[in-house]
């Protein structure tokens, strides 16, 4: 299957020179790295990332962050692994597929024989178009991506994962899974944890709430973060995904872990009585 972008021209300009000055903008902004990616890492070990979903000019500075550091963590050709939340309630609980996405950038191939590793060996996951056909969450990752690869940094392919079903012990499967998967076919790989934080609440109890899930996630605790979620209602929109990836990244070795930038929505709108938290973590 060929999919087409759902929020280009929404949550990110649809044209190529358009869509090149913000992505830009949103590396040089002060909320951002201020500064382009522009050189090559190399890759030494699996990296993964929390990285925010909402439109560009909200969260685009915050998502730099982690795909500044990916840049300087790759070379040679690379599978990133997108897990985002299912905002869309369309097709299975927990999905993947094969094919193409299109972006203003070009086209972004999937890792199709990934993807059927997992769909065969994640007895929970399914292979399933409808449940990516109108969401968001793994769409909007994509243009950074294929920016990097436009500056030859690195040379992508990708594997999207919908979680509608974000239950703990669902998204430990998937983390196992993802892990073992890229170890059997022995990928080059970055795993990307779609999620906005806190929706709607004031600055002061946004960053408060917040704040405990993001503990949970330097520590690399992957069950405190899904109790967290839950005791304290944190409206984390992908915690699962998260979970999923910290999961993975242990699998894979991973013992450190970093803030990179938190902020809000109102810190653009200057409005704090109603904001939606951002955050871009690293692990590796």
């Amino acid at each position: 299957m060929t999919r087409n972008p759902v929020v280009a021209g929404m949550f990110y300009p649809a044209e190529y020179h358009e869509l090149l000055e913000m992505i830009e903008y949103c590396y040089l902004n002060p909320r951002g790295p201020r500064e382009l990616p522009s050189k090559r890492g190399k890759y030494t070990k699996p990296l993964g990332i929390v990285s925010p979903h909402a439109g560009y000019i909200y969260s685009g500075p915050v998502a730099a962050h982690g795909y500044k550091k990916i840049s300087e963590n790759i070379s040679g050709e690379i599978t990133a692994i997108i897990l985002g939340p299912n905002h869309t309630g369309l097709g299975s609980g927990i999905a993947t597929m094969k094919g193409t996405w299109k972006t203003p950038f070009g086209d972004m191939e999937i890792d199709n024989e990934f993807a059927d590793r997992l769909w065969k060996e994640c007895d929970i996951l399914d292979m399933d178009e409808n449940s990516h056909l109108r969401e968001h969450s793994i769409e909007v990752q994509l243009p950074f991506l294929k920016h990097l690869e436009d500056l030859n940094i690195a040379k992508f392919k990708f594997v999207p994962i919908s979680m509608m079903m974000q239950d703990y012990e669902s998204c430990i499967d998937v983390g196992y899974v993802i892990a073992k998967v890229a170890r059997e076919l022995n990928r080059k790989i970055v795993i990307i944890a779609s999620t906005d934080f806190s929706h709607y609440e004031t600055q002061e109890q946004a960053s408060k709430k917040d704040a405990v899930v993001i503990k949970d996630i330097l520590e690399l605790n992957d069950e405190e973060i899904f109790t967290d979620v839950v005791t304290h209602n944190i409206s984390m929109c992908g915690y699962g995904p998260v979970i999923a990836m910290v999961k993975a990244m242990k699998d894979l070795g991973a013992r450190t872990s970093y803030l990179l930038y938190y902020s809000t929505s109102g810190d653009v709108t200057k409005d704090y009585s109603e904001v939606v938290g951002y955050a871009s973590l690293l692990i590796k």
